[in-house]
């Protein structure tokens, strides 16, 4: 299973840490080229590896790290072939910093819809950065991740990955019964929960 991160900010970069962290291997992509990204190979070692944005798009299972608004771009033209696709963006309205109004539609609705093909599964976007690139181990349990996705099979292969990077997942199930909780403004999201034991 080949992983990819698309997007370097404060969300890929704490993805990044957790996958060195676990020893699995993940290529990463940002809009500069993969040169831009040496720094952080040189700090997270070789499992780390820089791509280029089409590259990265090719990967298994694709983690979107990039901001909302940048999904159609950055998506357009692939042909997804049934992969995984990972909405990890929140749509939130700057500078207020509150929940982007989608007219009823729940964000990773959107995402879906600009990555036809792809089976898509909601994960990575309830804690901040600084939290998801720590270690999830805390005193008495494991910092919890959330999934949720319409694909039982996508959503389990996601729930996994997040139970190798040392988190506690949960299934909240399909994106309409459980997705709502996890976009921005919904109950878990921003939320530090642990499991504990």
């Amino acid at each position: 299973m080949k992983y990819a991160i698309l997007g370097s900010g404060a969300i890929g970069t704490a993805l990044a840490r957790r996958f060195a962290a676990s020893a699995i291997e993940v290529s990463i992509a940002n809009t500069a080229g993969p040169e831009s990204l040496a720094g952080l190979v040189g700090e997270l070692g070789s499992l780390i590896k820089p791509v280029t944005a089409v590259d990265a798009l090719r990967a298994d299972i694709v983690i979107l790290a990039i901001p909302f608004d940048a999904v159609p771009d950055a998506v357009k033209a692939v042909d997804w072939g049934n992969r995984i696709v990972v909405d990890a963006t929140n749509a939130v309205d700057f500078p207020a910093f509150t929940p982007r109004d989608l007219k009823g539609r729940l964000s990773t609705e959107l995402v879906a819809d600009a990555v036809l093909g792809a089976r898509v599964v909601k994960a990575f976007n309830t804690l901040p950065a600084a939290v998801l690139g720590a270690d999830p181990a805390v005193p008495g349990g494991r910092r919890v991740l959330f999934a949720s996705g319409d694909e039982p099979s996508a959503r389990a292969t996601i729930i996994d990955l997040i139970e190798r990077l040392g988190f506690a997942a949960v299934d909240l199930g399909g994106i309409t019964e459980g997705g709502r909780a996890q976009q921005f403004g919904g109950g878990v999201a921003a939320r530090q929960f642990v499991q504990l034991g």
